[in-house]
Parts: structure tokens; sequence; C-alpha cells
């Protein structure tokens, strides 16, 4: 009951005539960037980042909750519609999504895929309102040592899943804690990676970090592989299900939410494994008929669980972001960097500190993620025509925003220059397909780690017995050793099959193809 008195005040405070504009304008703006070609929800929240600069914090946490919501719905459109996936979550979704725009239900595909975010949305955002207090009450209690132990596992999870190669996986997170160690030391001011420029004494911002990597790194890895043909755009009219589509989606859209949810939840990463587990069970769910696609052809069951799952899991990695500050994901890592813009850091005392912050932006999600369905439905044809936008001018105008966004975070023409620093480095890792997940996470969590072991270190004056003095830090380490030490087990004892990582390479190199 005090949860929902608590959830009940903070939609007091979203449906404010100006923060509900906020949320729409939010919807609006993170649907029309997610739709462009290449262009995933984690670019969409970066470069729309600067947008928010100037407003108070609840108006733009509301803003950023729409942008979020938006971004990650665009990224269907253009899975469906073009093949070309703007991340790795939702390549199942193009798998069986575009063979049915192909067959001539691109309205249907796109139809399944929103209502499906919604439901799954919104019942991942209940999930979120009811797990993160708990989790939140029960961080308070954990050590420094056990909160080291918790975000070494989530790098190790994050580094050790994603993609095809270990190894990339890892030498992106060390690239990533590399650039968090710039700038001076937080206990002796020593000066640390800053190659004498005085600009990096407050190290690099997390801002020109996201939108050089994601915006700058793919206008340049898209222009090396151009060639000059307009893309193949299906045309779609209105979304709409007929019975027989409801029939066969809802079923999906509660399974999807429910694999979704919990891998988003748990700080591990990533939404690319529950949506090649939904695609998976719905595959083998699924029953012949008059009338139906099998599986190949444009199953809808294979666009609307994949769906589901995704954004589940995108509204699950709120749960460990707002109640240990821990970024699971590319798009929760970015809005982090924006939370901590405003001088709030989120973690355990967050709830408590600021409550009707919080409740607020939770509020916002289920309104944002109402407001996505009721204004996407009927505008989907208009998105369907951006994606007509040629690839030079598209490029252009983002290269155009990355710029000004990076110079006017702190008016510095050194960050255009960090700009174009991290977009080459942003290329150079999708030429040797190091993933850029783990990356941005060491940027981030590195200096918080530092912090924590620092502080175990103190306790336990200088001793390394202190890392392993809570019972949580052990379970934790013993659960680091068992995910490094049983791949390499089962890889010598099973027979090789064809996992979500193998999945998404493959289909990396479809749209590849497509996308140039």
């Amino acid at each position: 009951m005090e949860t929902l008195s608590l959830l009940g005040g903070g939609l007091l405070d979203a449906l404010t005539p100006m923060n509900l504009a906020w949320a729409i304008i939010g919807v609006l703006l993170g649907t029309f960037v997610g739709v462009l070609p290449g262009v995933g929800p984690a670019m969409a929240v970066a470069l729309l980042l600067p947008v928010t600069y100037g407003l108070d914090v609840t108006s733009a946490l509301i803003m950023f909750a729409g942008i979020y919501y938006g971004g990650m719905y665009g990224g269907s459109t253009t899975s469906i519609l073009l093949n070309t996936p703007g991340e790795s979550a939702s390549v199942m979704t193009a798998l069986e999504g575009n063979k049915m725009a192909k067959a001539g239900r691109a309205a249907q595909a796109l139809a399944t895929a929103a209502i499906g975010s919604f439901v799954a949305g919104t019942l991942g955002t209940l999930g979120v309102i009811f797990f993160a207090p708990p989790l939140a009450e029960f961080a308070v209690q954990i050590g420094a040592p056990s909160y080291f132990a918790i975000m070494l596992l989530s790098m190790v999870l994050v580094s050790a899943v994603l993609g095809a190669s270990k190894l990339r996986g890892f030498l992106g997170l060390f690239i990533g804690l590399a650039i968090g160690l710039v700038g001076l030391d937080g206990s002796t001011a020593q000066p640390r990676a800053m190659l004498g420029l005085n600009q990096l004494a407050e190290g690099i911002d997390i801002v020109v970090v996201a939108v050089g990597l994601f915006a700058v790194g793919e206008a340049l890895w898209t222009a090396a592989h151009l060639r000059r043909r307009p893309l193949q755009v299906i045309p779609v009219g209105r979304p709409w299900m007929g019975k027989e589509d409801w029939r066969r989606s809802w079923k999906p859209w509660l399974r999807g939410t429910a694999l979704g949810f919990p891998f988003g939840a748990v700080p591990a990463g990533g939404a690319e494994t529950p949506t090649f587990l939904s695609y998976v069970t719905e595959r083998k769910l699924a029953k012949g008929g008059a009338g139906r696609e099998k599986f190949g052809d444009g199953a809808i069951e294979g666009v609307a669980g994949p769906e589901a799952a995704n954004n589940a899991s995108a509204a699950g990695t709120l749960v460990p972001l707002l109640a240990l500050g821990l970024p699971v994901t590319a798009t929760s890592a970015v809005m982090l960097a924006a939370i901590q813009g405003y001088g709030i850091t989120p973690g355990p005392t967050l709830m408590t500190d600021q409550p009707d912050l919080i409740w607020a932006l939770l509020a916002s999600l289920l309104i944002g993620n109402a407001l996505l369905l009721v204004l996407n439905l009927p505008l989907a044809p208009l998105w369907a025509k951006l994606l007509r936008i040629p690839r030079p001018q598209l490029y252009a105008g983002i290269l155009f925003f990355a710029s000004l966004g990076a110079y006017a975070f702190r008016q510095q023409p050194f960050d255009v220059a960090l700009l174009v620093v991290f977009g080459a480095l942003g290329y150079a890792i999708r030429r040797f397909g190091i993933p850029v997940l783990p990356l941005i996470l060491g940027v981030i969590l590195g200096p918080l780690m530092e912090s924590k072991l620092r502080e175990a270190l103190d306790l336990s004056s200088g001793d390394l017995g202190g890392l392993f003095n809570e019972p949580i830090a052990l379970i934790v380490y013993a659960i680091i050793v068992v995910v490094v030490v049983a791949p390499l087990v089962w890889s010598r004892v099973a027979p090789r099959t064809a996992t979500p990582s193998a999945v998404v390479e493959d289909a990396a190199k479809d749209r590849q193809e497509v996308g140039s």
C-alpha cells in the first residue's frame, strides 16, 4: 500500500501539464531518432542528451523516460522494414519481422511490435516499481567489499557474454577502464594519463565518450561501407491486427515479458540472451495450421515474443540502475550519465534521499509507455518515410548534432576534438568486432570500483583479505569463478550448437550487407 501511495504521488507530479508536455516531446524525439537506419536507443539517448540542458531535474528525467521508450520502439521499425537492427537486441525481431513485411504484412508486424512493447514495458515498469525499493533497502546493508565484488561480477558477465569472443569483450572492458583512469587521482591529486593536457584534469566526460562511440563511430562506419543506392523501404499503412493476429500474439507477449524482465534486473547486461530465448521458445511452441506462416517465412509469434522480451529487459535494467547505481546496458549507461549530470548519484540511498524525483520518474515511465502506443501507431507511415532519407544527408545531420552536443556541454573546442578521437575509436572497435557495452561500462564503473576498492582496503589497513570478509562478497566471487570456468569446461564436453552470439554475428553480417 505504501508503494501504491508513493506511485500515486509520482503520477500526480508526472501528469502536470508541463511534465506531460516534456514526456510527449521525449517520446516523439526518441522515436524520430531511434527510427533512423543504424541508430539504436543508446545512440538516440546520447544524441538527445544535450536537449535536456537547462531543464529542471524532474522535467529532464521525465523527458528522458520518453526518449528511452521512444528509442526502443524506433529500433523495431528499422528491423522490420529494412532488416537493419539498430542493436543486437533487435536482431530477433528482424528475422521474422522483415519476412512479414516482404509478404505484405508490414502493418501487422509493426502493430504487434508496438503493442508488445507497450505490454512488456508496462509490466516491466511495474516490476521496477515493486522490486527496486526492496533491493535498495537490502543494498544499504552491503559493505564496500561486497559492492566491489558485485560491480566486478557485472563487468565479467557483460564482457564474457557479449560477442563470440570473450577476449574481445575483456579488451573492450580494459579500454574503458583505461579511459576512466584519465584525470587527477581522487586521493592523491596526482595526474594520471593526462598527456600534459590540463583540460583532462577532471577526467573525460561520459557524454563525449558515448556520443563519439555511438554517433560518430557509426557515421564513419557507414561512410566506409556506403554504396550509393537507395534503401528499399517496404510501404506500410496504418498498423492494425486481425482477430487471428491478436490470438497468436498475446501469449508470446506475456512469455517474452517473463523472460526479459529477470535478465534485465540481474546486473548481467544486454537483452540479447532473452530475445534469443524468446525466439527459440516461440519456435518450439509454434503449431501448424491453415493460413499460418512457418518460422523463417514471417511468423508473427517471432516478432511479438522477442520484441516483448527486449522491452521488458530494458525496463528491468532500471532496477540495478536505480537501486545499485549499476548500468547494465549501453542505454542505461548513458541515462546514468544524464542523472549524474544533475549531481544525483543512483544507489541504495537514492530512493530515500530523492523520493519525489524517483517516483515521478517511475510514474512517467508508465505514462511515456502509454503515450508511445497512442502516438506512434497512427504515425507509423510517417516514420516509415523517414527511412528514405539518403545516407549522406542523414549522417551529416547526425555528425552536426553530435558536434553541437559535445561543444554545448562545457563550451570548449577541446571536447569536439575528443569527440573526433572517440569517433575514430568507435570505428576501430566496429572494425575489429569489439563490443561497445563493456567499454562504456568500464568508463562509468571504473572510478566507482576504484573508490570502493580503496574503501575496503582502508577498512582492512591494506590487507587484501578485507576484500573477502563479507559473505555476499564470497558468494559473488564464487559466481565469477563459475561464469569464467563453466563455459571453458562446457566447450570441451558438449557439441557446438548455435548460440545467441553466433546468431547475432550472422545477422550483423546481413545488416552490414543490407545497410551498405
